[in-house]
């Protein structure tokens, strides 16, 4: 088993994002609803936090809620709904104890009204924090993000704030939700899916990516940490070759 300090400290990948996939299906093994699966998924997005803290990382983006999934049961979204609301109100401590500021991307405003009033209001209280910041992608997917940015980029150029010319990558980049964050060097998704479901499309060009079999509700700091020792294994070359990037 992979432990913190058979790590290489100096190669922590400062932004990670995970899809945090499989509650239904650990719930299923275990005979129970879907929604029992949310519930015990509570442990691991905590292990996940504390664990990427421990190690230095800057930035952790959680993939909570997309807008696909509104295209579930109606009964589970509502107790996804209220899970988040409950799950974000006793956190908040932890997150305050831990020097942690919470940040939400996505379509925030329809979300139930309890739930924003709730991740606002978290967002308030540990907004004067200076350590990880922890984003959570809520009601998100990576072509909302897009064009969105697109939409504010085309208003830009009618109010003649920016120029049609100006635009380039970069610039595209200072329009989407986590333009004050850089891009993840790692993505992890549990339950062994090949595929990342529309998440962070335009941040995730060059990032390497992790998959592992484990159900979300058993991921633990243990499971990070092999996923960051297989990160510090692989040679990021951008497009170039290897002896490239030794020259």
């Amino acid at each position: 088993m992979t432990t913190k300090e058979s790590l290489d400290t100096e190669n922590i990948p400062r932004h990670i994002a995970i899809i945090m996939d499989g509650n239904g299906r650990w719930a299923k093994k275990q005979g129970e609803m879907r929604t029992f699966g949310h519930t015990n998924a509570i442990l691991s997005v905590r292990e996940a936090i504390e664990g990427c803290a421990e190690l230095g990382v800057e930035t952790l983006t959680l993939y909570a809620f997309s807008t696909e999934n509104w295209g579930r049961p109606k009964e589970e979204v509502s107790a996804l709904m209220q899970l988040l609301v409950d799950t974000i109100h006793q956190e908040k401590d932890n997150l305050k104890k831990n020097n942690i500021k919470l940040e939400a991307i996505g379509n925030i405003d329809e979300l139930p009204q309890d739930c924003i009033k709730q991740l606002q209001h978290t967002i308030s209280d540990t907004a004067k924090y200076d350590g990880m910041t922890v984003i959570l992608a809520l009601n998100y997917s990576g072509r909302w993000d897009i064009t969105n940015a697109l939409k504010a980029i085309n208003k830009d150029i009618t109010d003649n704030k920016i120029d049609s010319e100006s635009i380039s990558e970069e610039l595209i980049s200072s329009y989407l939700s986590t333009a004050k964050h850089s891009d993840p060097e790692l993505l992890i998704r549990t339950s062994g899916e090949l595929r990342i479901s529309n998440f962070l499309l335009w941040q995730l060009a060059y990032s390497e990516i992790y998959i592992t079999d484990t159900l979300w509700p058993d991921f633990r700091k243990s499971n990070l940490h092999e996923a960051i020792a297989n990160y510090q294994k692989r040679e990021r070359r951008f497009g170039k070759t290897s002896e490239q990037l030794v020259s």
